[in-house]
């Protein structure tokens, strides 16, 4: 602990974002530099608590005391070995994650909490400028073969575990690129894919091998996979999305938002010069208030929006945390995102309940207020009479969630099961039915967090180097049961 009364004598503080009429006219992310005097003043404000809750608010159950007070002590190297201890890309997870750990903060008991995402963003971009994240290679090789398939946040985790364990392992994945949802689900102006691209220049150099543009069980039969490797893992995420179905749904001007964002990416890489579909000089709705919403109404101010509205079925939550959510669990607060600051209006307690089309195309939405009824057992939405409204709508945006893992040849060719929830059925070890077979991320969890995922792929590469060297020395920071703090 630096200082012990750092908490005391120094508040919250963020780096500035560039001013609005400059950032929605580019890419590029929001925020401006934060200088290193400014970051030790805000890693002193951690009171190195006896019980350190930030740590279990995360399920990387990152050493964050830790590397706080190496940064108050300028000790930007150890804090990034510190860092990676547990945690293989916080790049990702410094511009991605929502935080738990802050929210777990003791500190935000009845203060605002550390700045624990911005040390940590930090500390890995300063890292990388002063060359200190370099490949790491292996002792000695095993001579196995993994297949992971999947390169979003799990797979590449699980990937780079297992290749620094000194297996032969290959990444397939069905986009031209590799990255996932990283790629081409995150607008840049969340990420950059600099950051992304770095890191898979790192776990090439390492050895890990890179397969782009082959679906398995398409391109690549799932009996190929078995006949070749050792060992599977299977991290290509809760990709279905949840649709829509009301009267009016099959016109034209209406995508979901992976419909949508992806695009808008890949004119970011320079392989279109721009989407077939543009929000343009149109009126955009947004039906979804979550992140993948606030992606999509940052993606359709910068394409040049006439009107922006963004629905949530949920009421507005209260600014301050709710007694129903109390310290260390996530706390239920209205939250405004950077996209938000930009433009647009948010309407909460709105249901959607037609589409209004002329000539097979979208032009209007219809909606009426809800009032929330919850129960011991369930949470329902009644509509209040006289509330019912008309937008106009030239492009709706449906940003509602994820159901689960798409259905494929893949389940079937490795006789994989489900769960009652829809997810990929995996044991205490996250292996599969079938032998040398495991699941990890978001398709046998569920939709979560980027850390969850990262967790997931470090634990299910110390499952998989158990079953192919009978015990490994590598992490396992959560089981598939694990839950967040709720």
């Amino acid at each position: 602990m630096g200082d012990p009364r750092g908490f005391l004598n120094h508040d919250r503080q963020l780096p500035e974002r560039r001013s609005i009429p400059v950032r929605i006219k580019d890419w590029q992310e929001v925020n401006t530099s934060f200088p290193s005097e400014d970051l030790q003043r805000q890693a002193s404000r951690c009171m190195d608590c006896g019980i350190p809750f930030c740590n279990h608010g995360c399920p990387l159950g990152n050493l964050i005391p830790d590397w706080n007070d190496l940064i108050y002590r300028e000790n930007w190297k150890e804090a990034s070995e510190r860092l990676h201890a547990t945690n293989n890309f916080p790049e990702f997870t410094g511009r991605l994650c929502p935080a738990p750990c802050e929210a777990a903060c003791v500190l935000g008991i009845n203060e605002p909490p550390v700045t624990i995402k911005q040390i940590e963003v930090s500390i890995v971009d300063k890292a990388w400028e002063e060359g200190w994240i370099v490949p790491l290679l292996p002792d000695q090789y095993s001579g196995q073969r993994i297949a992971i398939v999947g390169s979003g946040p799990a797979g590449l985790t699980a990937a780079q575990q297992l290749t620094r364990s000194g297996h032969d392992v290959s990444v397939f994945e069905r986009e031209d690129r590799i990255g996932g949802l990283l790629r081409y689900g995150i607008p840049n102006f969340k990420m950059e894919k600099r950051y992304l691209d770095q890191r898979l220049a790192q776990m090439e150099a390492e050895g890990t091998q890179f397969v782009p543009n082959t679906s398995i069980g398409t391109d690549l039969p799932a009996k190929e996979l078995i006949r070749d490797f050792d060992a599977i893992v299977l991290a290509t995420g809760a990709t279905q999305w949840r649709d829509l179905k009301i009267p009016g749904r099959e016109a034209e001007g209406i995508l979901q938002a992976m419909e949508y964002l992806p695009p808008a990416n890949r004119v970011q890489e320079g392989d279109i010069d721009s989407p077939d579909v543009t929000a343009e000089g149109k009126n955009v709705i947004i039906i979804g208030g979550g992140d993948t919403g606030a992606d999509c109404l940052g993606t359709a101010l910068r394409q040049g929006a006439l009107s922006i509205q963004q629905f949530e079925i949920m009421p507005k939550p209260p600014s301050d945390r709710s007694t129903s959510t109390p310290w260390p669990t996530w706390p239920l607060t209205y939250r405004v995102s950077s996209a938000h600051e930009e433009g647009g209006e948010r309407q909460f307690a709105i249901n959607t309940e037609e589409f209004i089309t002329e000539d097979g195309k979208v032009v209007g939405v219809k909606t009426y207020e809800v009032e929330q009824i919850s129960t011991d057992s369930s949470v329902t939405f009644e509509k209040i009479e006289g509330t019912e409204k008309i937008f106009p709508a030239d492009l709706v945006l449906l940003a509602l969630g994820f159901t689960g893992p798409e259905t494929s040849t893949l389940l079937d060719d490795l006789d994989l099961e489900l769960d009652e929830r829809g997810n990929i059925k995996r044991d205490e070890n996250f292996a599969a039915k079938q032998p040398g077979v495991f699941i990890c991320g978001d398709m046998g969890r569920g939709q979560s967090l980027i850390v969850w995922a990262i967790a997931e792929g470090r634990s299910v590469a110390h499952s998989v180097d158990t079953f192919l060297q009978g015990e490994s020395r590598l992490p396992f920071p959560v089981a598939p049961t694990d839950q967040p703090l709720s």
